[in-house]
């Protein structure tokens, strides 16, 4: 590895990029040829973009991104598709964290860093229609680089044939890296994706890692990259099917409530966003996770 990793920190970074224009593209297709059902008759919806710019302690320049955010469409209630690449010291807290999870010497003596990645959640107009959370993300320091993320499926009202296409799709993407790393996602997405106080799963699981660090740049990468791939084609045929179903009142209140345990989630167990937040990233981008609307019983 050498010293900075630079060329490898930019095909990470233009991935993400990549990534992202390609579901913000697919996300706006959905909005316009929603032709039938519920909401067809309303203006489809558009991304509004803006940029994020993260400050050091000194005021100099540490990065930011782009914020892509729909609200109000026929198909999305609100859905954000945000990438950033940052860079700059880890606080003493963050440095504190670092170690201990990860056990990485020197941070103390050394504490640069650098991150990119992607950052997707939607939630949806329609409550047959399930929500979803994906995000990829490279990290480096002096010290180590690792890869992580993955996505998630948050239904409010389940089906069981839309929870094995979502899994199928993340299987197939995944296979040609090695049968032992779909189970392996699976089941580390079931662990972290679970809300204790709740004593439940926040959704209906999908694939989640972390700390992926094989001494192979490429060989990782790749799989982070198909992880990546894997989004479009699992998640897109669901909200085709479901966008079109008629809903009742009480369907919606399940979805208000589903919502609340999905924030609560986010705000207590979440590390991107207590990463977001300690290392000054703008908090609107790192809270736009968060639904428009929820509810608590």
């Amino acid at each position: 590895m050498t010293s900075t990793f630079d060329t490898e920190k930019d095909k990470a970074s233009a991935w993400f990029r990549t990534l992202r224009d390609d579901i913000v593209a697919a996300f706006e297709t959905l909005e316009s040829d929603h032709s039938e059902g519920p909401l067809s008759d309303a203006s489809p919806g558009r991304f509004e973009v803006s940029e994020t710019q993260r400050t050091s302690d000194d005021g100099s320049d540490a990065g930011g991104g782009l914020m892509s955010v729909m609200r109000g469409g026929r198909v999305f209630e609100k859905v954000g598709v945000n990438i950033s690449t940052v860079f700059g010291t880890l606080g003493e807290r963050a440095q504190m964290a670092m170690a201990a999870r990860k056990g990485i010497p020197g941070m103390k003596d050394d504490p640069r860093f650098w991150a990119s990645g992607i950052s997707l959640v939607a939630h949806m107009q329609n409550p047959h229609a399930p929500a979803v959370h994906m995000n990829t993300r490279m990290f480096w320091t002096p010290h180590a680089w690792w890869f992580g993320g993955g996505s998630d499926l948050n239904p409010c009202i389940e089906y069981d044939e839309d929870t094995a296409h979502f899994h199928a799709t993340q299987k197939e993407h995944l296979d040609p890296h090695g049968p032992a790393h779909y189970p392996k996602l699976k089941a580390w997405a079931d662990e972290y994706f679970y809300v204790p106080h709740r004593n439940r799963a926040r959704g209906v699981g999908g694939i989640f890692m972390d700390d992926l660090c094989t001494g192979d740049w490429a060989a990782d990468f790749s799989l982070t990259q198909d992880i990546g791939r894997a989004f479009l084609p699992a998640y897109v045929p669901l909200v085709r099917k479901r966008r079109v179903q008629a809903w009742s009142e009480a369907d919606k209140d399940a979805q208000l409530v589903h919502r609340g345990l999905y924030a609560e989630y986010n705000l207590v167990y979440d590390r991107g966003t207590k990463f977001g937040l300690e290392t000054g990233h703008d908090a609107n981008a790192v809270l736009m996770s968060l639904p428009p609307l929820a509810k608590w019983v």
